[in-house]
């Protein structure tokens, strides 16, 4: 295992071949926090995205998202195309995803939407009865209270139950608007980035974060905010999209380098339990 990933190491130091896009500061508004950390390089993003791509295929619970990606580069090209997600379906579903799996999350906004067609409906509803519809997919107290909150939000703030104004504004712009919400964190407003308007915004959840500290993409004393920033600042702007989904899908189903203690063990066990521990330091 130690020439292999040494052998790794090597050919990605000397590759000289990068990814077509090497800009990496869609956050360049925000300080680096560990600026003289040199990995990830977009040469060990490249073969990392290829690694995982190879492995499990591009992720199923994502491609609706890709073609909506593709949709929207049609758009900019002059064809016209049909998206029927709004903004605000795609920041509930996402506040519905949070600590629940996709199948529970997905069943709650489904009931959500039997019980209550319109967001007029989610508001003026009973918290009561709206905790209900969504209570399959946990936490439904806390999660109607933060929908809610933003409803009436956007009610006092725009008059209208609508979020689509953020498709004019830029990545920052959008980040101060979304975090004006309580309950809104960086993680959903990266999801909506990313998912819902298409940009290149790397949300890092729990899975991907142990994932790049067992890698060594970033420092071992970062946590998840600072991980964030830096990865977003690392990654190149076109692998982005890619390695999210696939580093997420992956981070679920090996627990080889999504956890370092259980990982360093694998890496004894099992050298080629999973590819991504080719790149992970001593």
């Amino acid at each position: 295992m130690q020439k292999s990933r040494k052998r790794k190491q090597a050919q990605l130091k000397s590759s000289t071949k990068s990814p077509k896009s090497t800009d990496y500061n869609v956050n360049a508004t925000i300080q680096e926090p560990y600026p003289d950390y040199p990995r990830p390089t977009p040469e060990e993003c490249l073969a990392v995205r290829d690694d995982l791509l190879s492995l499990h295929g591009f992720p199923r619970e994502f491609i609706k998202y890709r073609n909506q990606r593709l949709q929207n580069s049609s758009i900019n090209n002059g064809e016209i195309c049909e998206n029927k997600e709004t903004v605000l379906d795609g920041l509930v579903q996402t506040i519905l995803s949070q600590n629940t799996t996709e199948v529970n999350s997905g069943k709650a906004f489904v009931s959500l939407k039997n019980a209550f067609p319109t967001w007029d409906d989610v508001l003026a509803a009973e918290s009561r009865c709206f905790e209900d519809a969504i209570r399959c997919g946990g936490l439904a107290p806390t999660k109607s209270s933060c929908i809610k909150n933003i409803l009436k939000c956007l009610i006092e703030r725009k008059g209208k139950l609508c979020l689509e104004y953020l498709r004019d504004l830029s990545v920052e712009e959008i980040k101060a608007e979304l975090s004006n919400f309580k309950g809104i964190g960086p993680k959903t407003v990266a999801c909506v980035l990313m998912f819902h308007l298409q940009h290149d915004d790397l949300p890092v959840d729990t899975h991907i974060f142990q994932i790049a500290k067992t890698m060594g993409w970033v420092p071992a004393v970062a946590d998840i905010k600072k991980s964030y920033i830096h990865l977003n600042q690392r990654i190149p702007v076109d692998l982005k999209f890619d390695l999210n989904c696939l580093l997420y899908t992956h981070g679920k189903a090996c627990r080889s380098c999504s956890n370092r203690k259980v990982g360093r063990q694998k890496k004894e066990s099992n050298d080629n339990a999973c590819p991504l521990l080719a790149y992970c330091g001593d």
